[in-house]
């Protein structure tokens, strides 16, 4: 492939490849019932969904945490996830056969999550696709956390591809606006947001794989449109964690 073809597609994992959304809310919301830590939907899905365990847990906690305290609570709360989502781990609709798709046309495929490795793993050995993607970055492995960049940049760099030549699928409004300044084309899946809310800020919106193939996806990355931050606000707002979503 030529250096303007599409050469890689990238997932988010959660609410991406697989439908699990509804369970990491319950998880969220036991979670923080056990510790008296205020949870709402419209909170989670304009200013959580997305973010790394640290992040997430500071915000909830209102206050620093030490490494041990942040990995001591991330394990506890995604065990409460594991146990309910286990018996129901199964790939988002018509994910296999187009990642298939994908790996016979030669693109390099990718998983840029903000999950910890435990759910990483959980997640793709649990639904059988790890074996599609040559490069995972789960949340441990960056230092900023979505909506910055770096994770999207980071996983770029590993396949050692331009972001100007990857297509990014995701379903957060952070994991949008962190690909989306990236510099990467970016295609939602409404697991978590109804696609009249992602018009404008994404490229297009699908609620799964079914009609998704190869060459669709390589007309609409071929169209190089660029769209606006999520948020709209400045990179060096965002880059101080300023950034505060609404619809």
């Amino acid at each position: 492939m030529n250096s303007s073809a599409l050469q890689a597609v990238l997932f988010d994992m959660d609410g991406t490849l697989v439908d699990n959304m509804t369970f990491h809310i319950a998880a969220w919301g036991a979670f923080c019932q056990r510790h008296n830590l205020l949870f709402s939907l419209e909170n989670y899905y304009q200013n959580l969904n997305g973010r790394n365990s640290r992040d997430t847990l500071e915000l909830l906690f209102g206050r620093h945490l030490d490494d041990g305290e942040v990995h001591r609570l991330t394990e506890e709360k995604e065990e409460l996830y594991r146990q309910s989502y286990r018996s129901h781990l199964t790939p988002i609709a018509g994910l296999v056969a187009f990642l298939q798709d994908l790996k016979a046309q030669g693109v390099a495929l990718a998983v840029a999550t903000s999950a910890p490795l435990s759910n990483v793993n959980f997640t793709l050995q649990g639904a059988g696709i790890d074996s599609f993607f040559s490069v995972v970055v789960y949340g441990g492995m960056v230092q900023r956390g979505k909506p910055d960049p770096e994770i999207y940049r980071t996983t770029a760099d590993k396949l050692g591809v331009k972001p100007a030549d990857c297509v990014v699928f995701e379903d957060a409004l952070l994991g949008i606006e962190s690909a989306t300044r990236a510099g990467m084309t970016v295609v939602a899946l409404t697991t978590s947001h109804p696609a009249a809310e992602l018009v404008g800020l994404t490229a297009l919106q699908l609620p799964d794989f079914e009609d998704m193939n190869f060459e669709k996806l390589k007309q609409l990355h071929s169209k190089k449109t660029v769209w606006p931050s999520v948020s709209g606000c400045s990179d060096e707002k965002k880059e101080h964690g300023q950034t505060l979503l609404r619809h």
